[in-house]
């Protein structure tokens, strides 16, 4: 896991993709230090964490998807297209991250943005600690080794997210005491949840739900938006 991998050759697709989605691939990342071979930038620094990925997922199956050039667009770009959501937020917990998506991209993509990258799965929490380490993140982004109900922050995050860990209302059942007062959930999804969003739970009201267009990626995407009463 220690061999480098170099995915320069992914720059220029990279660098469209920012442009596409509002982001400046040159810009700076707040951060203690780069990774070895980063050059501060946005694009550098995701280059520097799709490394990490690939070369860890080879001994550890972080994620099922193996080409490099489809985790471009599945999940940097994927998770990057809801970083004009969270521009303001002070904390945002990512529940259920996996190899920290959307976690880590929005956090190296949002200024000021503190994030908590939720995992119970141990070899996955190993990797995202690797990740905090390398990319130097520490201490905007910590890792919490544990499933989302038992994370005992209650009210602790202006806003949480998930990418893909379960409907609407599953997701506040685990998750929901951490939303502070007037706090969010931004959940990607699919197609447009019309049928999740009539079944929200008392003390929680759907809000916005903006269509997301990632790019190099076919079919529909959304972002859903449910506030905390």
């Amino acid at each position: 896991m220690n061999a480098p991998t170099d995915l320069g050759f992914l720059r220029p697709d990279l660098e469209r993709g920012l442009a596409a989605l509002g982001l400046d691939p040159g810009a700076p990342v707040e951060r203690s230090a780069p990774a070895a071979g980063d050059d501060g930038t946005l694009a550098g620094a995701l280059l520097a964490y799709l490394a990490l990925l690939v070369r860890w997922n080879g001994t550890y199956n972080l994620t099922a998807i193996r080409d490099p050039a489809e985790m471009l667009v599945k999940h940097l770009f994927d998770s990057l297209a809801m970083a004009p959501h969270v521009r303001g937020l002070a904390t945002l917990a990512d529940l259920g991250t996996g190899p920290g998506l959307p976690g880590i991209p929005l956090a190296l993509a949002t200024p000021g943005l503190a994030v908590a990258l939720v995992e119970s799965n141990g070899k996955k929490a190993r990797f995202l600690r690797e990740c905090v380490r390398q990319l130097g993140l520490a201490p905007r982004v910590r890792v919490l080794e544990s499933r989302a109900e038992a994370v005992a922050e209650p009210g602790a995050f202006e806003a949480i997210t998930a990418r893909a860990l379960d409907r609407l209302v599953g997701i506040l059942e685990v998750g929901g005491h951490l939303v502070a007062p007037g706090g969010r959930l931004l959940a990607m999804k699919g197609v447009h949840p019309a049928e999740e969003i009539a079944e929200l739970p008392s003390g929680w009201v759907g809000g916005a739900v903006h269509r997301l267009s990632v790019p190099g990626l076919e079919g529909e995407r959304h972002l859903v938006e449910v506030r905390r009463g």
